[in-house]
């Protein structure tokens, strides 16, 4: 709740959307409105976001009729790692149909948007014209309605980036230069030099 709070207090028109943290849904109906609900009142999210399956349907339901707003969703769902991998999503003709029937689904159930990560592009574009709430998409190709990408991964600031993302800055690098340099001038000692320095004449009887 601290981080997502240190973002809505740093924006001002930008929709700020908390990612419910594994094990604070899904255990319990009353324990996720709750926590879901101090996302709102006690971080000033303006919604949340649940990795969602057959289990989240009725929360969402749950959720939107007593006023808080959610995103879904479906594809991969780093969450749950354990047990689906990191792995694209939707690759036969079964799961991509669970799919659509689950994105019509919380749709029904009164999300107002979704998230579909790494799953394919044909996939994905059939799924935005099944439902009419927005869809945005994390390797999910070009015919969402939005995309979003880990802002690490987007300065270049990981060590590494997943195979449906791209860098576009190279920040990691920039930063071990200059941090580098900053050792190698303090060791050498041209950091700090005089015009770094401030001197007292008042307090030279000190010492």
């Amino acid at each position: 709740a601290s981080h997502t709070a240190a973002v809505a207090r740093a924006t001002d028109d930008a929709l700020v959307i908390a990612d419910m943290p594994f094990l604070s849904y899904g255990a319990g109906d009353a324990d996720a409105i709750e926590n879901c609900g101090r996302m709102l009142k006690e971080a000033d999210a303006d919604a949340v976001k649940l990795e969602s399956g057959h289990h989240t349907v009725d929360l969402t339901r749950k959720l939107t009729r007593l006023g808080i707003p959610v995103q879904a969703h479906l594809g991969l769902t780093p969450q749950r790692e354990n047990e689906t991998g990191l792995y694209r999503q939707g690759t036969d003709e079964e799961s991509a149909s669970e799919i659509i029937d689950l994105a019509r689904e919380h749709e029904a159930a009164g999300a107002f948007s979704l998230v579909l990560e790494h799953v394919p592009a044909n996939l994905a574009e059939a799924v935005t014209d099944a439902i009419s709430i927005p869809t945005i998409g994390i390797g999910a190709g070009p015919n969402c309605d939005g995309q979003v990408l880990v802002i690490d991964e987007v300065i270049g600031l990981s060590e590494g980036t997943a195979p449906f993302s791209k860098q576009f800055g190279d920040v990691r690098s920039e930063m071990r230069d200059a941090i580098d340099s900053y050792a190698e001038a303090v060791e050498s000692g041209e950091f700090p030099a005089e015009e770094h320095s401030h001197y007292e004449s008042d307090i030279d009887d000190v010492y």
